[in-house]
């Protein structure tokens, strides 16, 4: 697969504060990359360096196959983007600032304008005042603006806050009918696992300046891990009876009241039966599958482990 970025060593520093450190990171053509991260990981400041917006500290990037100098322009006419809260002229309508967008960007059509006001449901309002629109208004046109000059490549920081359900359905519809029919490629971060698990083909994790873990959800899906989930009062005695009563090997505590149970010769009736006979007060015993949120949360916070293998 062609790699539209890649980055080697990437950091970036403000005084002694480290913000991006030695970040390895590669996004493939007509994928859709999900970056996944806390609140201050480093999402926008790396994606911001991506753009030449911010200079790296040390480290390089690569977009399109060529390395990003401090001076490089050609290839930031092949991306669209949206980074943190897309600013516009207020007193112009929706119209009139992409308009000028394309103007800028040297790919003036009025029917890409057209056509972007559409994708992102903003007919009819068009004709208005951005100081008129609403959060989620805003963040559609944002998503327009960045679209509307067909680029190879699309970047967006939090794209759907602001929208209420319908318009975050919308706009997962929308980035992959973009990777589908235009062959774009995107680079979405997000707070919301749930809808970046619906839309993305790699996952990024990124901790505290640092990129964790870069995996396919394909790999994830095929991995999940089956297991038994109990909440008690009593962790330290309900481990104690898994391990030396019942022979459990592969558990982890979770926190102070979950136990995470993945030996699957234990079933949950036998494993309730248990700890209900040795006085391990059980308040619920479900069977579950790991689904993306879990899997980001294992990786960023880790937990108390009694599975070496896990």
């Amino acid at each position: 697969m062609t790699e539209i970025i890649r980055t080697r060593l990437l950091s970036k520093n403000y005084g002694l504060t480290e913000v991006v450190s030695n970040v390895n990171m590669k996004l493939g053509r007509g994928e859709i990359y999900g970056f996944l991260g806390p609140n201050g990981a480093g999402k926008s400041t790396l994606m911001k360096m991506l753009l030449n917006l911010v200079k790296p500290s040390g480290g390089e990037i690569e977009l399109f196959g060529e390395r990003l100098l401090p001076g490089s322009i050609e290839p930031l006419k092949r991306i669209g983007h949206m980074i943190e809260t897309p600013v516009f002229y207020e007193k112009l309508t929706a119209e009139q600032n992409l308009d000028l967008h394309c103007e800028y960007m040297g790919h003036y059509d009025p029917k890409a304008i057209r056509e972007a006001l559409e994708r992102v449901q903003l007919i009819g309002i068009e004709k208005k005042p951005v100081k008129q629109f609403s959060l989620g208004m805003r963040q559609r046109l944002g998503i327009a603006r960045a679209i509307c000059t067909k680029p190879e490549l699309l970047i967006l920081d939090e794209p759907i806050n602001g929208l209420d359900p319908s318009g975050i359905q919308e706009m997962r519809q929308l980035f992959r009918s973009l990777r589908d029919e235009y062959g774009m490629t995107l680079l979405i971060s997000s707070h919301l696992i749930a809808e970046i698990e619906q839309v993305a083909d790699t996952i990024g994790v990124i901790d505290r300046g640092r990129l964790i873990k870069e995996v396919s959800m394909e790999s994830i899906r095929n991995s999940k891990t089956e297991y038994v989930e109990i909440v008690t009062s009593n962790v330290k005695l309900a481990a104690y009876v898994l391990e030396d009563k019942l022979g459990a090997k592969n558990f982890k505590l979770i926190g102070d009241r979950l136990i995470r149970i993945y030996d699957t010769a234990l079933t949950p009736e036998q494993l309730s039966k248990g700890l209900i006979i040795n006085d391990v007060p059980v308040e619920s015993i479900n069977r579950r599958h790991h689904s993306l949120e879990e899997y980001f949360f294992e990786i960023t916070r880790g937990g108390e482990s009694h599975a070496s293998s896990y």
